[in-house]
C-alpha cells in the first residue's frame, strides 16, 4: 500500500504500490492536464515530487510515501467549466450564435449560445411533441410501420415544428439574431436522430436492429425545415448502435470515460436505460427498455415533473407526507415521486419481494397500515392523498418493477461480461435530466441499483446537452466524439447467457 500527499490541498490518497501516478490522480477526480492520455509525449502532466523535482506523472510509479505539488499551467485559450463539464479549448468565433440541442424520447432541451463568449443566453425545454405517437421509441417506430412514408414525414414534421417553436421562444421577433445563428448541434438517441432527419427508422425495430447510419450527419438546417438563418448548418452527433445513441456518446465524452483509470459505470436513466462501462481502457455498452414509468408516464396518477407533482413521499404511523414541486397542492406523481412511494412501501412492509401489495384484510384492525391500503374491485391500492384521490395501484408498482428489472439486469449483465464484481466498481455516474432528481435512497431503496454502489454514486446532470454544447464550441471535440463512438463496443442483452434468469432475479424487490 502506498500513500500520496498533495501539498496544495493536504489531501492524502491511498493506492497500490506501483500504481501509475497520473491514473491514480485522475481516478480521484484531480485535474491533471494530459492531452496525450498518458503516453508521455505531450509533457503537460508535470508535477513536482519531493526529492525528485519535476516529473511527468504519467511516467511515474507510486512507491510507499510520495509527496507531490500540482503545478498550475497557463492556458492560451479560454476554458469553459460551466456545470459538470471537463475543461476544453473552444474556437475563437468573432461573432454569431449557435444552438445546442438535446432531443430525448420524453423531453427536448435547447440553448442559445453566444459563440464569441460561450455564454448561454437563453434556454427552452418541453415535452417531446412526438409523445402523441407513443411514449417510447418502439411505439413510434411501429407508427412508421403502420403508416409508411407518410408516417415518417409526420414524425419528422412534429419534432421540427416543436423545435421551431422553441427557436421562436429563444430569439423572439429578432430576425437579425435569427440570421446570425451559424450552427445547430444536436445530441439525440439514434431513433430521434433518424426521425429528426426524416430517415426511415423501421430497421431499428427489427432484426438485426441496424440503424440506417451511425456516423455524424451534417446538412443545412433549412433542408429539414428548421427556421434559422439561410446558411445555418445542422450537425448531429454520431451513434454507436440502434440503442446507444449520440446522447450517450456525448455523456461518455463529457464524463471522460475513456480516460478513467478505474472501473466506472455510466448510466442514463430514462425511457431507455443506457449503460456504459469503462474498464481497463475499454468501453462496453448495452441498452435496456425501462419504459416511461420512471418518468411519471404509464402510471395511474402519473405526470411530468411540473408544479404540483409529488416528488418525494414519507409513509409512517403519522400518515403520508408528500413534497411537491413548488410546494403547491399535489396533483399527481412525477418519476421521482413514484420511486419514492415504492421505496416507502418496501421499507415500511407494504410490499412483498414479488412486488405484490399485502392484503389489507391480512392486517389487524388497529394496524396503522390499514389507513394507507385499500382494495377496489379486487385491485390493491396505496392511498397517498384522499382529497385529491392520488393513489398508487398494483399495476403502477408492476410498471416500476419492470423498469427496475430492465436496468438492474443490464447493469448485472454488463459487469458479468466484463468479469467485474459490484465491489470492484469505483464510481457509478448517473446521467440524464431524470437521473438528476433521483436520490440514492430511492435508487437503492427500490433496488434499481444494488446496495454496494450507494456510496459511489455521482450525478452528472444532462450530459447530452453539455456534449452538444461542447461540440458546438469546438471542432476538435467533434472529431474526438466521432472517434469515441467507434471505440464504444455494444452488445445485446438478449444474447447474454441466462439473461431471462438474470432479468427475473432483478425484478425482485429488496424486501428484508
Amino acid at each position: 500500500m502506498a500513500v500520496i500527499t498533495i501539498q496544495n490541498t493536504g489531501q492524502k490518497i491511498c493506492c497500490n504500490d506501483g500504481d501509475n501516478l497520473l491514473r491514480v490522480l485522475l481516478a480521484h477526480g484531480i485535474f491533471v492536464d494530459n492531452p496525450c492520455n498518458g503516453t508521455g509525449v505531450c509533457g503537460k502532466c508535470k508535477v513536482r515530487i519531493d526529492g525528485a523535482g519535476i516529473c511527468l506523472s504519467c511516467m511515474t510509479q507510486v512507491r510507499e510515501e510520495l509527496t507531490i505539488e500540482l503545478l498550475q499551467k497557463e492556458r492560451k485559450h479560454r476554458v469553459l467549466t460551466k456545470g459538470y463539464m471537463p475543461e476544453f479549448e473552444f474556437a475563437n468565433y468573432e461573432n454569431g450564435y449557435g444552438i445546442a440541442v438535446d432531443i430525448g424520447t420524453t423531453t427536448v432541451v435547447m440553448a442559445l449560445i453566444d459563440l464569441q463568449t460561450g455564454e448561454e443566453i437563453a434556454n427552452a425545454s418541453r415535452i417531446n411533441a412526438q409523445k402523441q405517437f407513443g411514449l417510447d421509441v418502439l411505439t413510434r417506430i411501429t407508427y412508421e410501420y403502420n403508416h409508411g412514408e407518410a408516417g415518417i414525414q409526420e414524425l419528422q414534421k412534429t419534432i421540427v415544428d416543436s423545435m421551431n417553436e422553441m427557436l421562436e421562444e429563444l430569439v423572439g421577433a429578432d430576425e437579425s439574431l435569427r440570421n446570425q445563428i451559424k450552427e445547430i448541434v444536436v445530441a439525440a438517441n439514434c431513433t430521434m436522430t433518424h426521425m429528426l432527419l426524416g430517415v426511415d427508422a423501421r430497421s431499428i425495430g427489427r432484426a438485426p436492429y441496424a440503424p440506417v447510419f451511425r456516423e455524424a450527419q451534417e446538412c443545412l438546417a433549412s433542408a429539414i425545415g428548421l427556421r434559422a438563418g439561410e446558411e445555418t448548418k445542422l450537425y448531429c452527433l454520431p451513434q454507436v448502435s440502434s440503442y446507444i445513441g449520440a446522447d450517450i456518446v456525448a455523456g461518455a465524452y463529457v464524463c471522460e470515460l475513456e480516460k478513467e483509470a478505474g472501473n466506472v459505470l455510466f448510466i442514463d436513466i430514462g425511457t431507455n436505460g443506457e449503460i456504459v462501462l469503462a474498464s481497463k481502457g475499454k468501453l462496453l455498452s448495452c441498452s435496456c427498455a425501462a419504459g416511461p414509468a420512471l418518468e411519471g408516464m404509464n402510471i395511474s396518477c402519473g405526470m411530468r415533473a411540473a408544479e404540483g407533482a409529488i416528488e418525494d413521499v414519507v409513509i409512517s404511523e403519522e400518515g403520508v407526507q408528500v413534497k411537491t414541486i413548488g410546494d403547491l397542492e399535489p396533483v399527481g406523481l412525477c418519476g421521482s415521486g413514484i420511486l419514492a412511494v415504492v421505496r416507502e412501501l418496501i421499507q415500511k412492509g407494504f410490499l412483498k419481494k414479488t412486488g405484490a401489495l399485502i392484503q389489507p384484510d391480512s392486517l389487524k384492525e388497529d394496524d396503522w397500515k390499514r389507513s394507507v391500503l385499500r382494495a377496489v374491485s379486487k385491485q390493491r391500492e396505496a392511498v397517498l392523498c384522499r382529497d385529491q384521490e392520488i393513489i398508487v395501484t398494483q399495476d403502477d408498482i408492476r410498471q416500476v418493477q419492470l423498469a427496475k428489472g430492465a436496468i438492474l439486469s443490464g447493469f448485472t449483465a454488463l459487469l458479468k461480461k466484463a468479469e467485474i464484481s459490484m465491489r470492484e466498481l469505483d464510481k457509478v455516474l448517473i446521467a440524464g435530466q431524470f437521473g438528476a432528481h433521483l436520490p440514492a435512497e430511492s435508487l437503492v431503496g427500490v433496488g434499481i441499483l444494488p446496495e454496494q454502489v450507494k456510496e459511489k454514486l455521482v450525478y452528472v446532470g444532462n450530459s447530452s446537452k453539455t456534449g452538444a454544447y461542447m461540440a458546438l464550441m469546438s471542432k476538435k471535440v467533434r472529431q474526438e466524439m466521432e472517434l469515441l463512438a467507434e471505440k464504444i463496443e455494444y452488445f445485446e442483452l438478449a444474447e447474454t447467457t441466462d439473461y431471462e434468469r438474470v432479468f427475473a432475479e432483478s425484478m425482485r424487490f429488496p424486501v428484508k
